[in-house]
């Protein structure tokens, strides 16, 4: 059983992405273990610029079973609508309509229960890709790709996660940004969850909405500050009075911004930085020991 890393956070910028890409980095030069890099912020996966490298092993799709009404069949007694919960389905009864919305569907087949007259049978439609690529020896990246257009991102994470290879020792997710279900399936299995936030007033209220999302998940965690040497004191207080482990601290380099911005995150680390990263990967590797 692989043991899982969530690198989260409450708000988009802070970065997450920066800390699971480099983790993956350096975890997989020092652990002897298969490494995964599983990129979950399927509305816009980024992680493969860092990887010019990665090769394409694989590519699948996600589909989602939607229900299709046959006018043939149906009644238009409206009980398919009653029974969903998504407002998915219009049946107009004078007009001998019905018809079902493919973005609001959530299949789950409340409506064929509901159908007294066998009218509803279901199709395969596409809501994503996964693609599986490798990075090297025991190395390699997943990243979901949510379709344009749909909604579904939670179904995609969900296939996603299901797709990591059987042999992985480790496996690093970046979760999406903010709070909502996309992330809560991300973590919701995590073995250990980083939470990403930056010591600015937006940061110090999205952390807020963070931490209580996984303390209602009931799951362990820690938070590292990014652009440590920027912004405000505030967020430190906070973290002191709720008890809360912080991590590492790491500073903020405009020279490393812009190797970020350019897809070039690794080509030269600074040392501060460097340490920060070594510390978290040490840290990961000591509960990986005695899980």
């Amino acid at each position: 059983m692989a043991y899982k890393i969530a690198v989260a956070s409450g708000k988009g910028g802070t970065g997450k992405t920066t800390v699971a890409a480099n983790l993956f980095r350096l975890l997989s030069e020092q652990n002897g273990t298969r490494v995964d890099l599983v990129d979950c912020d399927v509305e816009e996966p980024n992680d493969l610029i860092f990887f010019p490298e990665a090769k394409k092993r694989e590519q699948s799709q996600v589909t989602q079973e939607i229900p299709v009404i046959d006018p043939s069949r149906c009644t238009y007694c409206r009980k398919c609508t009653e029974y969903c919960e998504f407002n998915a389905i219009l049946v107009i009864p004078p007009a001998r309509f019905a018809e079902v919305n493919p973005s609001l569907c959530h299949s789950c087949g409340a409506c064929s229960v509901a159908c007294d007259a066998d009218a509803i049978w279901v199709k395969d439609e596409e809501i994503g890709t996964i693609s599986g690529y490798d990075t090297g020896s025991n190395t390699g990246i997943l990243e979901g790709r949510l379709k344009i257009g749909s909604s579904m991102q939670t179904m995609v994470i969900r296939s996603l996660k299901q797709s990591i290879p059987r042999d992985s020792g480790l496996v690093i997710l970046d979760a999406p940004p903010g709070t909502s279900c996309p992330v809560v399936e991300t973590i919701s299995d995590a073995d250990y969850i980083i939470l990403v936030t930056e010591p600015t007033p937006f940061g110090l209220h999205d952390l807020r909405l963070m931490v209580d999302l996984v303390r209602e998940l009931d799951s362990p965690f820690g938070v590292v500050i990014n652009k440590a040497n920027l912004g405000n004191r505030d967020i430190y207080h906070y973290l002191e009075s709720e008890k809360i482990t912080l991590l590492e601290e790491i500073p903020f380099s405009k020279s490393y911004a812009a190797g970020y911005a350019g897809g070039t995150l690794f080509a030269e680390v600074p040392g501060a930085i460097e340490k920060a990263y070594q510390g978290l990967a040490t840290m990961i590797t000591e509960r990986m020991e005695v899980a």
